[in-house]
């Protein structure tokens, strides 16, 4: 049985949500964060980076979001949350799995850095605000006239890409960008997410 070593406020929440739309059984080990808002060093023991998220099936350890998604999907989905492997929407699919926690969340990891060094940072700070701008635009973009990403259907791509539209709708200016808005508060709606919000425990980023 899959077991999610689940960090609390922490990215690990939405596989907590993929599970919960597979309807599959999972356990969770539960972990909280340090006095430095860190990963305890107790997650080392699972996988050496000390990171969550992280899931252990089968005597084998999966860490980083896009790999446990497309894990998840590929050993238990039976062809559910993904399109067909032959499809041009395949591709488009393993694009929002990578870019997720490459080009998207990049700007949302710096900007609280910027901002502790106020106007030394002012550079750095026109750098975050373009990329934000240009990749929450860009998100915005591809979900006209569509309630997912890849259309009408749910799939893992909006579940790996997720806690990007929820650090959006907290920490940036989503007045112009109603898609986007929109697809959030779409996705937060799904019994799934609220169900996986239930069996995971506070999660701040399910507000705002």
């Amino acid at each position: 049985m899959i077991t999610v070593h689940h960090l609390n406020e922490s990215r690990s929440q939405r596989i907590l949500w993929l599970l919960e739309e597979l309807g599959l059984s999972y356990e969770i080990e539960f972990y909280w964060r340090d006095t430095h808002k860190m990963a305890p060093v107790e997650l080392r023991r699972i996988h050496p980076l000390g990171k969550s998220p992280v899931i252990t099936d089968d005597g084998r350890a999966i860490a980083e979001s896009g790999a446990i998604v497309d894990y998840i999907v590929r050993h238990y989905g039976h062809g559910r949350l993904c399109p067909d492997l032959g499809s041009s929407d395949y591709d488009e699919y393993v694009h929002w799995l990578h870019y997720a926690e490459g080009s998207a969340s990049l700007p949302f990891v710096i900007l609280p850095i910027a901002s502790s060094f106020g106007k030394m940072a002012t550079p750095l700070r026109r750098r975050v605000d373009h990329e934000l701008a240009l990749n929450l635009g860009y998100i915005n973009e591809r979900l006209q006239d569509r309630d997912y990403l890849l259309g009408n259907a749910l799939t893992a791509a909006d579940v790996q890409m997720s806690f990007v539209g929820e650090l959006a709708v907290n920490f940036a200016d989503v007045s112009n960008l109603p898609n986007l808005a929109a697809w959030v508060a779409r996705f937060r709606a799904r019994p799934a997410y609220k169900a996986a919000i239930e069996r995971g425990g506070p999660y701040s980023y399910a507000k705002g």
